[in-house]
């Protein structure tokens, strides 16, 4: 009998991917650390730029809920349009074959963890693909759903991990040529660490 492949959610650059889930202006108000989220959402997208990663972005039914937010930058960011909760759209699966055709690990971020987020982890679970949830990233309006989202992705094998965290393992090694931008960019946005401990 053959031995069972264990995924212990190692990322490289070249077979990575960022998905933002969803993070428009109608939720501000609503969504526990909201700001929070935005600030270490921005990081990721710097850092993705800085890496060559691509990033797709999703806005819900943006007619009614407005917009990505203004404080992330959009500009390399490729952005659709969606009403289905999961991100698992056929033009998102086709637009990243296009731009990472040996795409292996997703690293999914956004709002609501227990909706949105946790329907696009499952659905890209069952597709094979190894998916990272950033905590520091990803809220719901009450800290009970977000608890209980990243629960349940964790309970059908996705890895629950930090932007810092995501960060590094990208970059694994200091002599990295992008190392001291991507440093810079983490001491700068620290982490806001009344989100982890609740995970």
């Amino acid at each position: 009998m053959s031995a069972q492949i264990r995924h212990i959610g190692k990322l490289s650059l070249e077979s990575t991917a960022f998905l933002l889930c969803d993070i428009q202006e109608k939720f501000r108000s609503s969504i526990q650390y909201f700001s929070e989220i935005c600030v270490v959402a921005q990081r990721l997208v710097t850092a993705a730029k800085l890496l060559d990663i691509p990033v797709v972005g999703t806005e819900q039914y943006p007619k009614g809920l407005g917009h990505i937010v203004e404080e992330i930058d959009t500009s390399k960011m490729k952005i659709f349009e969606k009403t289905k909760f999961s991100m698992s759209l056929p033009e998102v699966h086709s637009y990243l074959e296009e731009v990472r055709p040996n795409l292996k690990s997703v690293v999914l971020f956004g709002i609501e963890a227990h909706v949105c987020v946790m329907q696009t982890a499952l659905d890209l679970l069952e597709k094979n693909y190894e998916v990272h949830i950033v905590v520091d990233c990803s809220s719901s309006r009450t800290m009970t759903d977000r608890l209980f989202g990243f629960e349940r992705i964790r309970q059908s094998g996705g890895f629950i991990t930090t932007s810092e965290a995501v960060l590094f393992m990208l970059l694994q090694d200091a002599k990295h040529p992008k190392f001291r931008e991507v440093q810079k960019l983490v001491m700068e946005s620290a982490p806001f660490q009344a989100l982890v401990p609740k995970v």
